[in-house]
């Protein structure tokens, strides 16, 4: 393969020439997502050095510089020679109007710039901004009961006038419950997919998410002709947790794949909530074990969790402010209220480091604030003011 100005010139082993444009910056980003070896981490290592086209010229010397990469991909990104698979991708994306958004895209989701392993490039069709100001994932069995599917409608429809996004996997279960209810409710939803967007999966979704390609949309990082496997479902978890501000768990089994999506969230600082269930209800085991364990906040209604994320009205916030201006605070206590205040949400390390004060004493304050309901506690060891 030899690169030459604006082609790329590939001679097979019959000696037949092949000439494939490369004007488009798109196909250089593609490319790199084919590149074997070369993953999301190694991916943004790579970005940071040079422009998607400039890897394609990079000479081996210098790529061996690059932390993290080694012989093998050094040797896989000078012996790449499949542009025209990247051409083929992009004739697709033209023909069935899908927007690219690289990793450096203002429209790529913010959120996940946040996390180590974003994608370098997904694929997106739909019509709602990716970057709103409050997401939400709601996650859940795909064998659902009766209680999650009567709460989940409920949770959606209560959110329904706070102007969030509500995103999910589109699987069977609570996923679709989830994007139902939001079409139901007049809600932007996005489905992340396991997959290219040359099929949707389940296929008897498919009515479904044509509704939401006009009122949210449909997300991948997967290119068209990848099938639904089993190892790209952890992948897409990653994606719905890392691109939301709050993660809810309806319900699910201990060894449920929303458990995934539990852990991957609280590993990118996201908040996590929990649905509570009978504690004989297999389907609720996952759920209960994440509020027990600290590892998800035990959420009831909608209210509550627009409260604790700060996204109740302005009025309401204001009279939160005013009755504590009534609460009979310490200067110890002043000092972390005034620290949250500016920073919103502050893990106890943070809080310790720049308050000055002692570790017991933080300790002793943070109590007494939550029982005076002045703050609430976060997964992580996160708290924020209410």
């Amino acid at each position: 393969m030899v690169i030459y100005q604006d082609l790329f010139i590939k001679i097979d082993a019959n000696f037949r020439v092949t000439y494939v444009s490369m004007k488009n910056p798109l196909l250089y980003q593609i490319a790199l997502t084919l590149i074997p070896n070369i993953g999301c981490v190694q991916a943004r290592n790579l970005l940071a050095h040079f422009e998607p086209e400039e890897i394609f010229r990079a000479r081996i010397s210098t790529l061996e510089k690059i932390e993290g990469l080694g012989e093998v991909r050094v040797r896989n990104i000078r012996n790449f020679n499949d542009f025209a698979a990247a051409e083929k991708e992009l004739a697709f994306i033209e023909k069935y109007k899908i927007q690219p958004l690289f990793i450096n895209d203002p429209a790529y989701p913010q959120r996940l710039l946040n996390c180590y392993d974003a994608p370098t490039l997904l694929y997106y069709r739909g019509d709602t901004d990716l970057n709103q100001s409050k997401i939400v994932a709601i996650v859940g069995s795909r064998t659902h009961t009766d209680y999650g599917r009567a709460e989940t409608e409920k949770l959606v429809e209560g959110l329904a006038s706070s102007g969030v996004l509500v995103v999910s996997g589109l699987a069977y279960g609570i996923d679709s419950v989830a994007h139902k209810a939001s079409l139901k409710n007049k809600v932007a939803t996005v489905g992340v997919l396991a997959h290219g967007l040359d099929k949707i999966y389940p296929a008897s979704h498919t009515g479904m998410a044509r509704e939401m390609i006009k009122s949210g949309g449909l997300l991948t990082e997967f290119r068209s002709e990848t099938r639904p496997d089993r190892h790209n479902f952890p992948s897409r978890n990653r994606v719905v947790a890392g691109m939301s501000d709050a993660t809810i768990v309806m319900e699910t089994d201990i060894k449920g794949g929303s458990m995934i999506t539990a852990e991957l969230a609280n590993g990118y600082n996201r908040d996590v909530f929990a649905y509570p269930g009978k504690v004989t209800d297999k389907k609720s085991s996952g759920s209960n074990h994440l509020i027990k364990t600290n590892n998800a906040i035990l959420l009831t209604d909608a209210m509550q969790l627009l409260q604790i994320m700060g996204w109740t009205s302005p009025k309401k916030s204001n009279k939160n402010k005013t009755r504590q201006l009534f609460i009979n605070l310490t200067a110890d206590e002043k000092i972390i209220v005034d620290l949250l205040n500016e920073k919103e949400e502050l893990s106890i390390d943070e809080i310790n480091w720049q308050s000055g004060l002692s570790s017991s004493t933080v300790a002793v304050c943070i109590l007494n604030l939550e029982m005076q309901n002045v703050i609430s506690s976060l997964p992580g060891k996160r708290y924020k003011l209410l």
